[in-house]
């Protein structure tokens, strides 16, 4: 049960692997699932998807991973695979391993973007701020300058020009002192005119914009999300942190893969503020699940983040409960940069208004997805809508490999999910 079973490319010594047993069945938790027939679906098609998770499984490259999928509404795929706890690379083998299940809560990581611009989004809806608006106008901090500039819309779009933390600003203790916080990252240095250049925020717009919010509405940020999102969508989960008593529920992620190779260590570096090995001892601290870090620290099931999206998807409506206008939702999944170079991440990408957006041919969503919209979160979590597919889904991993060819498994399993789900004719 305890050896590895599959593997495409030859094991490399300094390879970090998990343990892969030979029976997955052993290892996997359902939930209820619509029939496939429902939704005009076939058996065949929603197993294929599966199968597709199942050997991105069996690259020993995650502990664990969920996905669920909704197609016109319904939850055609709920499931688990793996281990929450117990069956990193670097566990004993006689650990103590804690079995997923498809309500196990994950950490999302930048994922949470989507998230956070949602709840900036009703404040737009409820008038308490314009997306137009400058920084300054709520933060004074930012009011020197060429920083009086930066738009809400700026730093959603991630064209601030703040995309670099400052040294200090990963300090988890400045987490509960959000106006020390702001000062720190209102004194770093432009990297070029506000609303000029494309360059990722990884972790310095979440701040940002978390703070605006909180100033804006007189309330944390976490507190909006759950008045006005999580409690009229009944979600379980999705929110920044958990609570003391939930710690313990969440999946522990692993570093796995080769390990980190220059220069593309150096710039997740820059980005992240830490060297990429310590984002997950920052992520195993207590205080990155008690504390609010807007663009890193949702915690959720792959149903929640679903479910999210389906709304969505749906024009801002679920089950008769309406969270979002439908214009709000256009404007929030509207482009705002066609595959410019992502100065942060080296990459041409599309961009909304906290999201990114498929392609034609180049998405992170697979294949012709030119109208989905979604989220990356640290490697290996992917959540999306896909409208021409009444499509909604959630990918998430506690695996976090940080360049490897396996890594091609996940793309391979979004691929899967567009293939077997085409758009409606």
């Amino acid at each position: 049960m305890d050896t590895l079973t599959y593997l495409s490319w030859p094991a490399l010594p300094w390879k970090r692997l998990c343990r892969v047993p030979k029976d997955l069945e052993s290892v996997t938790d359902r939930a209820t699932e619509t029939p496939p027939r429902a939704v005009r679906l076939s058996r065949a098609a929603i197993e294929r998807i599966w199968q597709s998770a199942e050997t991105l499984y069996r690259t020993g490259l995650h502990p664990a991973i969920q996905l669920c999928v909704r197609h016109r509404g319904e939850i055609v795929i709920d499931r688990a695979i793996g281990y929450a706890a117990g069956n990193a690379p670097d566990d004993e083998p006689g650990a103590t391993r804690r079995r997923v299940t498809t309500g196990t809560p994950f950490r999302i990581y930048s994922a949470s973007k989507a998230v956070t611009a949602m709840v900036v989004h009703l404040l737009d809806d409820r008038g308490l701020l314009h997306i137009d608006d400058r920084v300054c106008d709520y933060l004074p901090e930012f009011s020197d300058g060429a920083k009086s500039a930066i738009t809400i819309a700026h730093v959603l779009c991630h064209r601030a020009g703040i995309p670099n933390v400052p040294r200090g600003a990963m300090d988890l203790g400045l987490v509960s002192r959000p106006d020390e916080l702001i000062r720190l990252l209102a004194k770093a240095p432009l990297v070029g005119r506000p609303g000029r250049q494309l360059a990722y925020h990884a972790i310095t717009g979440g701040f940002v914009l978390g703070e605006v919010v909180r100033r804006a509405s007189g309330q944390d940020i976490r507190s909006v999300l759950t008045k006005e999102i999580r409690a009229p969508l009944g979600l379980r989960w999705m929110n920044y942190g958990v609570a003391p008593e939930d710690a313990g529920e969440v999946a522990l992620d692993a570093i796995t893969g080769v390990p980190p190779l220059p220069p593309f260590a150096q710039l997740f570096t820059r980005a992240l503020g830490v060297p990429v090995e310590q984002v997950l001892e920052i992520a195993h601290d207590p205080r990155f699940l008690s504390g609010i870090l807007p663009a890193a620290n949702v915690v959720s099931n792959a149903r929640d983040l679903a479910t999210f999206f389906e709304c969505l998807r749906a024009g801002g409506e679920l089950d008769g409960t309406r969270v979002f206008e439908s214009r709000t939702v256009r404007r929030a999944t509207a482009e705002r940069s066609y595959f410019e170079i992502d100065l942060t991440l080296g990459l041409p990408l599309r961009y909304g208004l906290g999201f990114m957006l498929g392609g034609k041919w180049l998405s992170l969503f697979g294949p012709d997805t030119t109208h989905a919209f979604g989220h990356l979160g640290f490697t290996n979590v992917v959540a999306w809508a896909d409208p021409e597919r009444e499509l909604s889904a959630a990918l998430v991993t506690s695996g976090k490999p940080f360049l490897d060819i396996e890594v091609v498994r996940l793309y391979q399993c979004i691929t899967a999910i567009g293939r077997e789900i085409p758009k409606r004719g």
